[in-house]
């Protein structure tokens, strides 16, 4: 069945954009894989891996979503466009197996041995699931076991990545507690601000009470003032009036 695209149709678009990030999470894989487990490349291929893995799950679902939600679409287009949204599941499953099948034990095996391997009733979620039967010599009915020596290798690996998480956990704690200190100091300081805000609001306080009362004093003696003021004025008039009686006797006797 022939698929029909419509460049104007942003669900297309975005499952597009979903297949061209799946294609780069498949190519970081590869280049991972290429990769010793517990080398600094690997893990920071595995942590970018990570983050895109998680981005194409997060779209996959949008898709389904939109698909969900759409009402414009005939019976044949929606139930196309939910294959492709299976797939696209399908798919994102398969680079979750691949994601965690973290140490590529059946690439390394057949680097090791450069035969063909066959793992038989093994999970691929386990890292150890490329150590079961092998076959030699193109003989099916004769499976030999594997030599020790892979084994022992493996589980020096697995020994070198838990003492690096280890050491990375510690790393990590240290670095909590010193952000931990660097909160407390910060902590510390905005109490003691907070505690130099609130005297400089308490010498305000009291810088306005002064005021306050300054203003009522100033008040007070501006009407004592003139009060006296009046009174002044009211014993010259009455030493004017005493004057002017005193010289109208003296002009009035004979």
């Amino acid at each position: 069945m022939s698929l029909v695209y419509f460049d104007s149709d942003p669900w297309l678009v975005e499952y597009d954009s979903c297949e061209k990030l799946y294609r780069d999470i498949v190519e970081q894989l590869n280049a991972r894989a290429a990769e010793h487990w517990t080398s600094d490349n690997y893990a920071k291929i595995s942590a970018s891996v990570r983050m895109h893995m998680k981005q194409y799950a997060t779209e996959v679902q949008q898709l389904k979503n939109k698909l969900e939600l759409s009402h414009s679409l005939t019976q044949e287009e929606t139930e196309r466009r939910s294959r492709l949204v299976e797939l696209l599941q399908s798919r994102n499953i398969q680079l979750l197996q691949r994601f965690n099948d973290r140490t590529g034990m059946r690439e390394q095996r057949e680097k090791l041995f450069g035969g063909n391997s066959e793992t038989r009733g093994v999970g691929s979620n386990n890292v150890f699931a490329d150590l079961g039967t092998t076959s030699w010599a193109g003989d099916d009915d004769d499976d030999e076991p594997l030599p020790s020596q892979p084994l022992l290798d493996t589980e020096v690996s697995v020994n070198n990545l838990r003492l690096h998480q280890s050491k990375m956990v510690e790393e990590q704690d240290k670095g909590l507690e010193a952000l931990s200190k660097v909160i407390s100091r910060q902590k510390e300081i905005a109490v003691t601000i907070g505690n130099e805000v609130d005297l400089q609001n308490e010498i305000v306080d009291d810088i306005s009470v002064r005021m306050d009362r300054a203003n009522t004093s100033i008040q007070r003696e501006t009407a004592h003032v003139r009060v006296v003021s009046k009174k002044d004025n009211t014993c010259g008039y009455w030493m004017v009036i005493i004057i002017l009686f005193i010289a109208i006797i003296i002009v009035a006797a004979p």
